[in-house]
């Protein structure tokens, strides 16, 4: 696979994210509402520390990465 490709492929999951997050606000209301992420809150202002949330982030594009990885490994 050539770098190209892997663009049209990173381009294209950028797209198709950004119309779930357009067609479908309510997809990702799970993020900063997890057990473990902070949240405080005061009569001027929040702050929010979402922990757990980009604990799963990690997870999930070490995992992407890993496969698209495996795609450029020799055998």
């Amino acid at each position: 696979m050539s770098i190209g490709n892997l663009l049209i492929l990173i381009g294209a999951g950028l797209a198709v994210t950004g119309l779930v997050l357009r067609f479908f606000p309510g997809a990702f209301s799970w993020f900063g509402h997890l057990p473990g992420d902070i949240r405080i809150e005061n009569e001027n202002s929040t702050v929010l520390i979402p922990l757990t949330s980009m604990i799963l982030v990690s997870v999930v594009l070490t995992v992407l990465a890993n496969l698209v990885a495996g795609l450029f490994r020799e055998r």
